[in-house]
Parts: structure tokens; C-alpha cells; sequence
């Protein structure tokens, strides 16, 4: 692992040091738990008081609570997104593919596989598919016919791309999640199921990132569309002809069903449901566990989970909810005896 200077780091932020510019640091660490040579960042100001006690060796803070720490400092406007960015800059995470077409993988003769590529251990590459510069196809991964992948995407371990689906560059695909299965479409025919062909795809911008066992259906007619700069976490599912716009954020285990719209800048909760052909629109904040049922035209935060309380208060609160009926009807009452 290699180490950076303080000032190394500070450059690269393009931020303020005061301090030792030729400390050298080989970890970022959190305030609680950093060591001699750690650098760690004060993101939320209720930690200010873990300056005091950290022993860092040098943190990351902003101008607000610079004073607050006698030690070493890199000042930033974000510390948040420095942390990130320093990380970025620090990442030891490995390719999922080392360079090169792996022995064991297989490829179609008529894929198109750059020269930069690599495809990992047992991986298997269907006819006509492109893949671009500097990609990472990881180990059991498949990739069907005609699907195009673009330059710096990275793909880990058993990630399936059904046919014709075409990805951006510089995505990420964790492990064993699905892009283009078969949307959930069938019709009715005197108690018999009839399967309807979904004859559309997925179409992924660029720098999306996908979560491990993340589902993406392709759609039914059209297409199904995540826009650039998407990220969806772990163990979500994007029913056929969703529509994801640009920077929207979606945490685990959200359900979008088909035909469901999302403005632009978004963020879903974990455990989200969003009904079939709802629309979000732009700039939408919905916390988690929660259920839409119907489009939201205005941008704002919105919940409809019910936070955890004892089993007794629950039972009663839902004792008095089946009782709503009831006690509207005697309100209306009592309000008409009162205007007699």
C-alpha cells in the first residue's frame, strides 16, 4: 500500500493545510477508532467533541470546525466529499479481472472485445457483443448477443446481461446482479397464464452503479432507462419500462413496478415501494418503507412508514384505525345535533 504526504493529499483536494505537510499517511480512518499515520474527517458536527480525543495524525474538516483541532488540518469546503475523493484516491480494491481473455472464458467469434479488456475466469461472451476499452468482465459473468459495454466499466463476479442491452462507460455491477431479464408480463386467458415476449431492452448511461443482486428487467415495447449518474444499492428490483433520470439515488430493497417514471435528483429509501405507472417528479425525497400509490408533482420529502413503537401501543393504535369508520360517523352526528 502506498503512503502520500499530507501535502500529497492536500493537492490533490485542491484544499487549505496548516500543519505538517510531510506527514506521512497510509490509511483514512474514523475519529473514534484512528492510529498514528491515519487521517481522519469530521463530517457531522455532533462528533466535534472526538477531536479532542482522536489520535489521527492528521483530519480533514471544514472551516467551521478547524479550530477545534490544534493538530494537523487539510480544510475543505465538503468534508464528506473529500473523504470521498481521497478514498477514490487510496482505493486498494482489485480488478475483478486480471488482464487480458482468461483461459477458461469464452467468446464468440464474432464478439468484439478490446484489447484492454479483460474477462475473467469462466466468463462467457455471446455473438456480436462489444466490449470497450479498459472494461473488467469478472469471473462466471455472462454477456449476451449484441449487448455493448462500455469503456471502464467494471462488471465482479456471476453478473448477468441478457441480450441486446447496452451499458455506458465507467458503470459498476456488483456481484450477481441481473440487467435484462424478462419483465413480469402476461395475460390472462381463461385461467391459463399466456407469456408475453418482451421485445424491448435496458439501456444504462454513464457512471451508474448497480448494487449485488440487483434486478433490472428489460421492457415490454420500449426500453427500460437508467439515466447517467444513477446509483441503486443491493437487492433492488426495476420492473420492465421503469425510467430512472440522472443523479437519483435508490437504497436497498426498493421495488419500483413497471412503467414507474423518476425525476431527475431523487432519493428512495431502503424498502420503498412505488406502484405501477406512478410518476416522481424532480427533486423527490421519500423515506424508507414507505408506499406510493399515487404520481408526485411536487418536489419535497414524503413518508407513509409507520415508525416501530411497542407491540401494545400498536395494537391499540390499530384498534382505534379500525374504529375510524365508526367515529366519523358519530362525529357527523354530534356535528348535525349541534347546528339543530
Amino acid at each position: 500500500m502506498q503512503n502520500y504526504t499530507l501535502s500529497q493529499i492536500a493537492e490533490l483536494l485542491g484544499a487549505e493545510l496548516q500543519g505538517d505537510g510531510a506527514l506521512e499517511i497510509k490509511k483514512i480512518a474514523t475519529l473514534a477508532n484512528a492510529h498514528s499515520g491515519h487521517i481522519a474527517f469530521l463530517a457531522n458536527s455532533k462528533y466535534r467533541s472526538q477531536l479532542e480525543t482522536t489520535q489521527a495524525s492528521a483530519v480533514i474538516v471544514s472551516q467551521a470546525d478547524a479550530e477545534y483541532f490544534s493538530g494537523s488540518k487539510i480544510i475543505v469546503a465538503n468534508p464528506y466529499v473529500s473523504y470521498a475523493k481521497l478514498a477514490q484516491f487510496m482505493d486498494t480494491t482489485p480488478r475483478s479481472a486480471s488482464t487480458g481473455i482468461h483461459p477458461s472464458a469464452t467468446v464468440h467469434s464474432t464478439a468484439i472485445v478490446s484489447d484492454s479488456a479483460a474477462i475473467g475466469a469462466n466468463a462467457v461472451i455471446e455473438a456480436h457483443a462489444v466490449i470497450g476499452d479498459n472494461a473488467q468482465i469478472g469471473p462466471n459473468s455472462f454477456i449476451g448477443e449484441r449487448v455493448k459495454i462500455g469503456s471502464g466499466t467494471k462488471l465482479w463476479p456471476s453478473v448477468t446481461i441478457y441480450h441486446d442491452v447496452e451499458i455506458g462507460s465507467d458503470c459498476l455491477f456488483q456481484a450477481n446482479s441481473v440487467v435484462g431479464s424478462d419483465g413480469f408480463g402476461y395475460a390472462n386467458e381463461r385461467g391459463q397464464w399466456v407469456k408475453i415476449p418482451q421485445l424491448g431492452s435496458v439501456i444504462i448511461g454513464n457512471k451508474v452503479e448497480i448494487g449485488a443482486s440487483t434486478t433490472i428487467d428489460r421492457g415490454a415495447l420500449d426500453n427500460t432507462i437508467i439515466h447517467s449518474n444513477v446509483i441503486i444499492d443491493n437487492q433492488c428490483q426495476i420492473a420492465h419500462n421503469v425510467e430512472v433520470n440522472s443523479g437519483t439515488a435508490i437504497a436497498g430493497c426498493t421495488v419500483l413496478a413497471g412503467s414507474v417514471t423518476i425525476g431527475k435528483n431523487c432519493q428512495i429509501g431502503g424498502m420503498v415501494a412505488i406502484n405501477g405507472h406512478m410518476s416522481v417528479c424532480d427533486g423527490v425525497i421519500i423515506t424508507g418503507m414507505s408506499m406510493v400509490t399515487k404520481s408526485i408533482t411536487e418536489p419535497g420529502i414524503y413518508s407513509s412508514g409507520m415508525p416501530h413503537t411497542t407491540n401494545k401501543e400498536w395494537r391499540k393504535s390499530i384498534a382505534h384505525l379500525r374504529n375510524l369508520s365508526d367515529m366519523k360517523s358519530r362525529l357527523k352526528a354530534l356535528e348535525a345535533l349541534a347546528k339543530s
